[in-house]
């Protein structure tokens, strides 16, 4: 399911698409509280071939339905990013500074988000990737002094500063 292209959904939004949100709802809640960390979620990783995307940036959960990047910075920048279907993995990634999108809100009205930025902006590369079946694996960064593009979320703990040093920036958790 993670490999697959996800299909647009229309408003009036139907019965398995209001399902996809809650569910996407319920597990980025589940998730958090478990884990303490977790910003988004995207249809696929909940089993559900749609374009819906549940967000929770600190001050409760919301939905984008269809989004879509319209603008992309030049300027871009690595991090470890990881990822809910992925356990306790992280992989050095480049993404944009900031984003524009355009996407359907929870009532069907169309939206506009500019000037995203650094935070969320990665956060939406990554879940829109997952919307087109696209892993962070599948993005990974090599470093031309051979240090590790993939590693696991045990080592980045043991030791964040030499793995903090091989990227530009690192997430901060909104828990």
């Amino acid at each position: 399911m993670l490999r697959k292209a996800c299909r647009a959904v229309r408003p009036p939004f139907s019965k398995q698409a209001q399902q996809c949100a809650s569910d996407l709802s319920t597990a980025l809640g589940d998730f958090r509280k478990l884990n303490g960390f977790g910003r988004g979620i995207s249809a696929p990783q909940v089993g559900y071939d749609l374009q819906i995307i549940a967000l929770n940036l600190g001050s409760g959960d919301f939905h984008l339905f269809n989004p879509l990047i319209t603008k992309k910075s030049d300027d871009t920048f690595t991090l470890w990013d990881d990822c809910m279907s992925i356990d306790d993995t992280l992989v050095r990634v480049r993404r944009h500074a900031s984003i524009d999108i355009t996407y359907l809100n929870s009532d069907g009205e169309e939206r506009q988000w500019k000037n995203i930025d650094k935070a969320t902006s990665e956060l939406l590369q990554h879940e829109l990737d997952h919307l087109n079946g696209i892993l962070m694996v599948d993005r990974f960064e090599s470093n031309p002094n051979r240090e590790p593009h993939t590693i696991m979320r045990e080592d980045y703990n043991k030791d964040p500063e030499r793995y903090g040093a091989l990227v530009d920036y690192e997430i901060k958790p909104t828990i």
